[in-house]
């Protein structure tokens, strides 16, 4: 799959076989995002992988967004570790980048994936510190949901050309 065609047919799923995912797929996962842009190179981001049931049942309870937790087989928690940061508040835009490299590298595997906020929702963000004992300077970031994929939405065209202004607003 080349680039073009992983950014434009990558679906967000929600939706999970009952199959493991194998551990070399996911050291790819998280190659992938960290191999992301950050500000000043300074890569400030830090990876809680979940594959314990008991901490995947909890999630739902932390962030009502992620009920699918409760059926994926794999949670990859992205937090920005502001010990690391060079740049301080760019560790969110940073994490964001290895959210999206993450998600098109699942997407490459055959995997499907779904992004869930957890920044700045504060009440999700102490949820998760609590659940995984995360320190004080480890701010959670982003959950993405793994596993293969038990729907197959297809691509859709995103484009908007009324969101586009060429040199000036228009």
């Amino acid at each position: 799959m080349d680039t073009l065609e992983a950014i434009f047919t990558r679906r967000s799923i929600r939706r999970y076989q009952a199959k493991p995912v194998p551990e070399e797929f996911v050291q790819k996962l998280l190659a992938a995002a960290m191999a992301a842009p950050s500000a000043r190179n300074e890569q400030p981001w830090q990876f809680v992988v979940l594959t314990e049931r008991s901490l995947l049942d909890e999630v739902p309870k932390i962030t009502p967004n992620a009920p699918m937790a409760a059926q994926a087989p794999l949670g990859i928690l992205i937090c920005g570790d502001l010990r690391l940061e060079k740049s301080p508040g760019y560790w969110v835009v940073d994490c964001s980048a290895a959210a999206q490299n993450m998600l098109l590298a699942a997407h490459a595997l055959g995997l499907g994936a779904v992004w869930c906020g957890v920044y700045p929702r504060s009440e999700r963000m102490e949820g998760f510190s609590r659940l995984l004992a995360l320190p004080e300077e480890v701010k959670p970031h982003s959950l993405i949901l793994v596993g293969y994929p038990a729907e197959h939405p297809g691509p859709e065209n995103r484009f908007r050309p009324d969101r586009v202004h060429y040199q000036r607003w228009r």
